[in-house]
C-alpha cells in the first residue's frame, strides 16, 4: 500500500470515530481527523465513500448493540415530519436513509416545492419553531434550510431537523442513483418500507 493510500485509510478511520462520537458531518470530521493526526494540510483527502465505508465499520464493531435501535427511532421521527411536510413531496437523504446514523446524527429532508416559501409558511401556520440557514444541497450549491428541534420520544431527546427547499425542477437529479448505484434518497413510502424492514431485524 503507498503513503498516500495509508495516509487516507488512516484519515477514514479517524473521521469515522468523529462522526459516530461526535455527531461530525463528513467535512468537518476529515478536517479535524487531518489535524489530530498531525498530517500536511496539503495531504490528499478520502472520499465520502471511503468515510462511509468506514463508519460502517466503526459501528459494527463499536455500536453493533446500540446503533440499530438508534436508527430506527431517527426513522421514525423522519417519518413524522415527512407526514407533516408531505404536501412538499419529501425525501429523506443522509446517514438516516443509508442506515450510519447514531441518536447523535441530525435528520436531513430535502422538499420539493412549487414555491420556494410555501414550506416556511406552512412551519409558521403550525407555530413550529425553526432557525433558516444556508446549507450544502446534494450539487455542492447554497440550498436555504429550515432547522427545527425535534423531540425524539424512544431516544429522549432532541434531535435536529433541516427541512432543506429545493424547486420542484430539481426532484429529477435527485433521484439518479449514487456511485455506489444507490438511491440517494427516498420519499414517505420507500422510508415506511425500511422502518418494517428495520422493526423485523
Amino acid at each position: 500500500m503507498d503513503t498516500s493510500s495509508a495516509a487516507k485509510r488512516e484519515i477514514a478511520a479517524a473521521a469515522a470515530r468523529l462522526v459516530v462520537e461526535e455527531g461530525l458531518e463528513y467535512g468537518p470530521a476529515k478536517r479535524r481527523a487531518l489535524r489530530e493526526l498531525g498530517l500536511p494540510a496539503r495531504t490528499a483527502l478520502p472520499g465520502n465513500d471511503e468515510i462511509e465505508a468506514s463508519v460502517r465499520e466503526y459501528i459494527d464493531v463499536f455500536c453493533a448493540d446500540t446503533q440499530p435501535r438508534e436508527l430506527l427511532a431517527l426513522r421514525r421521527l423522519a417519518l413524522e415530519w415527512m407526514e407533516r411536510m408531505a404536501p412538499f413531496r419529501p425525501h429523506l437523504g443522509g446517514a438516516v436513509w443509508h442506515g450510519t446514523a447514531t441518536r447523535l446524527s441530525d435528520i436531513y429532508i430535502q422538499l420539493f416545492c412549487d414555491d420556494s416559501k410555501s414550506a416556511e409558511i406552512s412551519l409558521i401556520d403550525h407555530r413550529v419553531d425553526y432557525e433558516p440557514r444556508m446549507v450544502t444541497g446534494f450539487h455542492g450549491e447554497q440550498v436555504e434550510a429550515l432547522s427545527v428541534h425535534a423531540m425524539s420520544r424512544e431516544l429522549g431527546e432532541e434531535v435536529g431537523v433541516h427541512l432543506l427547499v429545493y424547486d420542484l425542477d430539481d426532484q429529477r437529479g435527485a433521484l439518479k442513483p449514487d456511485a455506489q448505484g444507490r438511491a440517494p434518497r427516498g420519499d414517505m413510502a420507500a422510508v415506511r418500507r425500511l422502518i418494517e424492514k428495520d422493526e423485523q431485524a
